[in-house]
């Protein structure tokens, strides 16, 4: 049995509560919905009809305050409840059936929800959600897309959001926010400005909104001192009495102290993810610079201590862990099949004026990431030249235990993006990353994933002349047989015409999605959050924010690089075969052609090596992919600009293609991030950065490198120093992001054979870590087959 974990005994057991308890379906949010769309459709307009829901869950739903915690709230009416959102995904009876039936990512739905669902919420919002009109404003060639796994499309279940606080939460209380949006209100021009009543309509929805905040907050200082009124035990009922105190104040003013910090955030937190299910869950950004004030004062002043500051921080990590991400069906949950919300937390990295941003509650926050070893939230060390070499040690005794957390960034690289998309360098350096790996200018930016892109798709329709052979359906143009390409070139050229067709599909499927969005979807509450939605009355899903960006995520990258080496080195460098040869055997999944597959599998150059033949064409693919992609405008007055990650989705994207020209059999999953073919980098973890560093990653808004390593080889001072010169190098050639699984095939192979084993078993998937058990056999079999290095 594993060692419970946490500071004390109260970290210890709310600790064991959120792992134990199974993640469950609450209709509450979604009856509350419907009763206000109810009373409000077509009476107001759109942003006070959100703000006015708002208000309505604020001053309706459950209020849970568990034993023994310090930090309050949930998203749903208990630990581990996810709700449900009717007005953009309305679940039919089988997605709930499906739901609490299904092995892995089940959440319990009982009786009496569905029949709730079926009574109450189908009639009224069938046919209204935005899922609806998405898929009823697509025109055939998107779904045909959609439907073959060209791309993705995130907002068909989950809300634009993906945004991250800075520090202006811990400066000002909503009081505050409420004084500043009255004073936009009376500045008003309603002479010369046409969106003058627009925009009034916004700021008065933002108004509410501020106050079924505190609302909320007053609502849980009231079930605090009903705990305390009856409760016997005299330190709980000081604590009790304490967390009215802290509501009562919070978010209402700004917090005073390290407590009311904590708390203050969360209340925010819990505020964005019921407004909204936003893809990913509000992060808190900078943390460690978010809360070195309140630490500093409460150490100096003698009210805090680090022990009590660690105890409150564990307690906040709890929190995370209580919030299952919102329940995803169908092609969504297949790119991102996790309990996972993606909440991560930036720790070090830079401050506002370039100097080094680690600080005493920095090491804290990796005490605490140690101690508690949970899913969520996720954390990431963010390494710049100015931070010391210290900090990535202690980041690398944890990383060496083995579960994936933290990962880490660089965070010159992060400014150097923000810059070249436009920020001013003060934004930049109190940006960062969240999600996954994306960069983002931290409190100014809605920076908005609109879905995954197969890459290696398009290059399987090119060798097609635009038919796709899984579906058998025309979805490309239609280039040249492959009789016509006689060259790698005249090959290339035509991957970059189906390359452009499909992303003009996407890009015109977006902008329509954003328009419904900025419609049907304000969020008021959100954009009180967000420079500068206030100051230009205009809601984060309309362009309010002070930069809006797009980002469409290549995935892929190594698989299709290794494909087109095969196909350049064996088809047209030896002439070893044919193109028609070539497919030929790809068309039978190389039945009968196993010498074929072996040659392009072990005699291919391949991407992560280090070797410039096959590194050119990965830099050819990415700048292709940049191109089509970068600079065009979104909707919302924004631009689009691309990063390189997956989630889950390369082993859905693997499933929807044939076999490839590097020997990969049809159905298997495709490459990982910017990671190597599983399995095919031979020459050790220093060759993969460097091929890795040849994409110009700070085109980008984000890449993704998973490692793998066994135990042995960060053991030891020795070990951490690895680690550490490993960092340093990959960011000194302009590296982004790096991760580590620190764990044996071995070991994976038995939990795969033997789960009750190994339920504890914490893995790196892709930008988040999960149980191993809760991951299908195919994620399973891509990460057992990652290489496994043993030398640096």
């Amino acid at each position: 049995m594993e060692e419970l974990r946490g500071i004390n005994a109260r970290t210890k057991k709310l600790r064991k509560q959120s792992e134990t308890i199974h993640p469950s379906i609450s209709i509450e949010r979604a009856v509350l919905m419907t009763q206000a769309y109810e009373k409000y459709s077509g009476k107001v307009s759109e942003p006070m009809l959100r703000a006015l829901s708002f208000k309505h869950l604020m001053e309706n739903k459950t209020i849970c305050i568990n034993d023994d915690e310090l930090i309050v709230g949930e998203r749903g009416p208990t630990p581990q409840s996810a709700p449900t959102y009717p007005e953009l995904c309305c679940h039919t009876i089988e997605d709930l059936e499906m739901m609490n039936d299904r092995e892995k990512i089940s959440f319990t739905v009982t009786a009496e929800d569905k029949k709730i669902q079926r009574e109450k919420i189908i009639p009224y919002w069938q046919g209204k959600s935005i899922r609806d009109f998405i898929f009823n404003e697509m025109t055939e060639e998107w779904k045909d897309c959609y439907h073959g796994g060209i791309f993705t499309e995130f907002m068909e279940q989950r809300a634009p959001g993906h945004t991250v606080g800075d520090d202006k939460i811990y400066k000002r209380g909503f009081l505050d926010f409420k004084l500043e949006i009255m004073e936009q209100l009376e500045s008003l021009d309603y002479y010369n400005d046409i969106e003058a009543y627009e925009k009034q309509e916004q700021l008065k929805a933002m108004e509410i909104c501020a106050d079924a905040i505190i609302i909320f907050a007053h609502r849980h200082a009231e079930k605090a001192k009903e705990l305390a009124e009856n409760e016997e035990n005299p330190q709980k009922k000081r604590e009790l009495e304490k967390i009215a105190e802290v509501c009562l104040r919070v978010p209402a003013l700004p917090p005073g102290n390290f407590w009311e910090a904590l708390q203050s955030y969360w209340f925010v937190h819990l505020g964005v993810i019921t407004e909204l299910n936003t893809w990913d869950a509000f992060c808190p950004g900078r943390l460690d610079q978010h809360l070195h004030p309140f630490y500093q004062k409460g150490i100096e002043g003698g009210t805090l201590t680090p022990q009590g500051a660690k105890e409150l921080l564990e307690c906040f990590w709890v929190k995370f862990n209580n919030q299952p991400a919102p329940p995803k069906v169908g092609i969504t949950l297949q790119e991102s099949g996790t309990y996972t919300d993606f909440a991560n937390i930036n720790i070090g990295g830079l401050k506002i004026d370039g100097s080094d941003g680690v600080n005493e509650v920095s090491y804290l926050l990796l005490e605490v990431i140690d101690e508690m070893k949970l899913l969520q939230p996720s954390s990431n060390i963010q390494v710049s030249k100015k931070n010391p070499d210290y900090f990535i040690k202690k980041a690398a005794e944890v990383i060496r235990k083995g579960w994936g957390q933290p990962s880490v960034f660089n965070a010159d690289a992060v400014v150097e993006e923000l810059l070249r998309q436009g920020k001013s360098i003060e934004d930049a350096r109190c940006g960062g990353t969240s999600g996954c790996v994306e960069t983002g200018a931290f409190g100014k930016e809605s920076f908005i994933l609109t879905g995954y892109f197969n890459l290696t798709k398009v290059l399987e329709i090119t060798l097609n002349n635009g038919f796709d052979p899984v579906t058998g359906k025309k979805i490309g143009v239609q280039t040249e047989v492959v009789e016509n390409l006689h060259s790698f070139k005249a090959l290339f050229e035509a991957f970059k015409v189906q390359l452009n067709h499909f992303i003009d599909i996407k890009i015109k499927g977006n902008n329509i999605i954003e328009k419904l969005y900025a419609h049907y979807m304000p969020s008021p509450f959100l954009s009180i959050l967000i420079d500068d939605c206030i100051k230009n009355a205009k809601d984060y899903n309309a362009g309010g924010t002070r930069y809006n960006t797009n980002y469409i995520q290549g995935v892929g990258i190594a698989s299709i690089t290794d494909s087109l080496s095969a196909i350049k080195s064996h088809v047209f460098d030896d002439k070893l075969f044919t193109l028609r040869q070539l497919m030929e055997t790809l068309h039978v999944d190389f039945k009968g052609h196993e010498p074929i597959r072996q040659l392009l599998l072990n005699k291919t150059p391949r991407y992560g090596n280090d070797d410039d033949y096959v590194d050119s064409i990965m830099v050819k693919v990415f700048d292709a992919f940049y191109q089509a992609v970068n600079g065009r405008k979104t909707m919302r007055g924004g631009t689009y600009r691309i990063n390189m990650l997956p989630t889950t989705c390369h082993v859905y994207f693997g499933s929807v293609i044939g076999a490839t020209p590097d020997g990969r059999k049809a159905g298997r999953p495709l490459s990982e991030g910017i990671s190597p073919v599983q399995g095919t980098d031979k020459k050790g973890p220093t060759a993969v950065i460097k091929s890795a560093s040849k994409m110009d990653q700070l085109k980008t808004g984000g890449t993704l490198l998973n490692q793998k390593f066994t135990p042995n080889m960060l053991e030891g001072e020795a070990g951490l120093e690895n680690v550490v010169h490993l960092v340093r190098s990959y960011f000194r050639l302009d590296g982004h992001h790096i991760q580590f699984n620190v764990v044996d095939a071995a070991t994976l192979k038995k939990a795969q054979a033997n789960p009750e084993a190994y339920q504890n078993l914490i893995v790196r998937v892709a930008g988040y870590s999960d149980y191993f058990n809760n991951l299908n056999k195919g994620l399973q079999d891509e990460i057992i087959a990652r290489t496994e290095h043993q030398a640096m």
